[in-house]
């Protein structure tokens, strides 16, 4: 089971989550309950009518007041079956509409979250709360909460129409009452965990089937295919064997609540003897009686039954509540709060003593100091696992540091709301995403407001002149299930989103490290273009950056260890001079 798993808030939390959220509507949800009480009032005429019935007919009385009773019995049942339907439509309607919202916080709060917490709790685990999790709340929104409420009322109701015949006919029903109890706290005690679990696991199991798809090139070309097969099927062995220990006691649960039925019926049936023989009740109030207690069969059945599939919305919601909880107030808070130290002017970014480790691994980065003036690009190299990567994170604030600081045009990245620190800073990373929609729309992404020219201006700028021959122009449909764009083009886009953006500091990590000899040139010229008039630190892969930035920093297992320009560097002859003579060896052999 995966340990790096989001947030789940508590049950209490959950609670006070949900009725905050419902209480945004309080006079529909006022006029809601007011129709399910007035429904469930209607439900009590049913049962009264037919004690008055049997009175009526045991002493021979008038055909004629039966029939009048009997329309009286008719309508009650038709008004009550209305206002129960329109009961639970008025409260299903509230619920889906506060699910919605929630659906948008869940997934505002899921791309706000860091990276690195996102890739430490996998990719499943946010798809399975922004779906799976949804789905289960929505069905028991739609299919089970109005139904158990209407019920929960009709109980309520019920109980209060035993006690007005005769306040011993309201005790004998509750002799049940103890048997429902013991039976609900011991399901309940026993499968919250379960269905805790089996969302847990499904997400587990999310995860298996997204890594195989993702990577279904590699999975074929390795024949690794009967493997990831074998993943997938333990995961979902996992999941069916938590879901049937739930089955297994959700069986037993109904037994039991059949039995209270039964005890309940037969303590009203004795009540009722008794009282009609001592004269206290007439046969009609005593028939009246057991036909309450009968008729609350099946909505304390549902209320009882219905924990069940509550419990597993339940579960969902924790999942949802837990990833929304204390992002936006926290964000908000350090806005407000927590004022961003501000460094000196002309610097746009400065790195002050840091130091960074992952979890159990060496420091990633130790003691690192630099200064990027506005304006200055600076190129950060060396070999795999020095710390590159890590510091453009800790720079775009991905990372927290574990000491020093990163001040960002002039906020301090750790502190700052990430809405602040997004209006100063962008990153084109070597992994680029083609967005599913059009050409133009997934540029707009970067600036929704853009007009078509200026679409077709930074496509000119970057270099995709290929954007003319497409059969739509900006029109096209790109990314899953439409046009599909080469590794090149799909770094192009992403470097004329950087433009559309503008911000005045962008980071280039790596960005791109996976172009063809034929194609590196295109995009070193994108990228100049892309950064030209804005501060930058580039990641680069490719020495031919390096070569044309104003200063490069060389780094070695978390440290810098030479800093100058390019010329500088290869004047001295160190670790940078080596690195440069081995990568145009390497292009002459190619």
């Amino acid at each position: 089971m995966n340990a790096g798993i989001l947030p789940i808030a508590t049950p209490r939390e959950t609670r006070r989550a949900m009725w905050k959220l419902l209480a945004q509507r309080p006079g529909r949800l006022a006029l809601t309950v007011l129709v399910l009480l007035a429904a469930s009032c209607c439900g009590l005429a049913a049962p009264a009518i037919l004690g008055i019935m049997v009175n009526i007919a045991a002493s021979g009385g008038e055909v004629v007041s039966l029939l009048w009773l009997a329309i009286g019995l008719l309508a009650a049942g038709g008004a009550g079956a209305l206002l129960g339907i329109l009961g639970q439509n008025l409260l299903a309607r509230i619920c889906e509409e506060a699910l919605a919202g929630l659906r948008e916080e869940v997934f505002a709060a899921a791309v706000r979250k860091p990276l690195a917490q996102l890739e430490k709790a996998g990719i499943g685990d946010v798809v399975a709360r922004v779906s799976g999790d949804v789905e289960a709340v929505s069905e028991a929104i739609s299919g089970v909460l109005p139904a158990f409420t209407s019920a929960a009322f009709t109980i309520v109701v019920t109980l209060l129409g035993l006690g007005v015949i005769d306040w011993r006919f309201a005790v004998a029903v509750l002799i049940a009452a103890p048997l429902q109890i013991f039976t609900l706290r011991w399901f309940l005690k026993r499968t919250a965990p379960i269905y805790r679990t089996v969302r847990i696991t499904e997400a587990n199991r999310t995860e298996q089937i997204i890594e195989t798809v993702h990577g279904s090139q590699s999975v074929l070309a390795l024949g690794l295919g009967g493997k990831h097969a074998d993943l997938v099927a333990s995961a979902s062995r996992e999941t069916i064997g938590h879901s049937l220990r739930g089955i297994g006691y959700l069986t037993r649960f109904y037994n039991r609540l059949n039995l209270a039925e039964l005890l309940g019926l037969s303590a009203v049936l004795v009540v009722g003897f008794w009282l009609h023989a001592e004269g206290v009740v007439t046969i009609g109030a005593a028939t009246a009686a057991a036909l309450y207690f009968y008729r609350l069969f099946d909505p304390i059945g549902l209320v009882l039954g219905q924990f069940d599939e509550l419990q597993k919305a339940a579960a969902g919601l924790g999942r949802m509540f837990g990833l929304t909880r204390g992002t936006a107030s926290g964000e908000a808070e350090r806005t407000a709060v927590e004022r961003p130290a501000r460094g000196p002017a002309s610097d746009a970014v400065v790195l002050d003593k840091l130091t960074f480790s992952y979890p159990g691994q060496r420091p990633a980065l130790n003691a690192v100091s630099l200064r990027v003036a506005a304006g200055e690009r600076v190129a950060i190299v060396g070999t795999s696992g020095a710390g590159k990567t890590t510091l453009a994170k800790v720079v775009m604030g991905l990372e927290k540091p574990d000491d020093g600081r990163v001040l960002v045009g002039g906020l301090d990245a750790a502190a700052a709301s990430a809405a602040e620190l997004h209006q100063r800073i962008a990153m084109v990373s070597q992994e680029v995403h083609v967005f599913s929609g059009t050409l133009a729309e997934d540029l707009r992404l970067a600036k929704p407001g853009a007009t078509s020219d200026e679409l077709r201006r930074v496509l000119r700028d970057v270099g995709a002149a290929w954007h003319e021959m497409l059969d739509d122009g900006l029109e096209t449909f790109v990314g899953a299930g439409g046009h599909q764009l080469t590794p090149e083009q799909a770094q192009q886009l992403a470097l004329a989103r950087l433009m559309l953006k503008d911000p005045p500091i962008a980071v280039l990590d790596e960005a791109t490290a996976e172009a063809g000899t034929g194609s590196a040139t295109m995009l070193d010229q994108a990228a100049d273009a892309a950064l030209a008039g804005r501060t930058s630190v580039v990641i680069a892969h490719r020495l031919s950056q390096a070569a044309t930035a104003h200063t490069v920093v060389v780094m070695d297992q978390g440290r810098i260890v030479e800093s100058g320009s390019h010329q500088e560097l290869l004047a001295n002859g160190g670790r940078y001079a080596r690195l440069w003579e081995a990568w145009n060896t390497s292009l002459s052999r190619a």
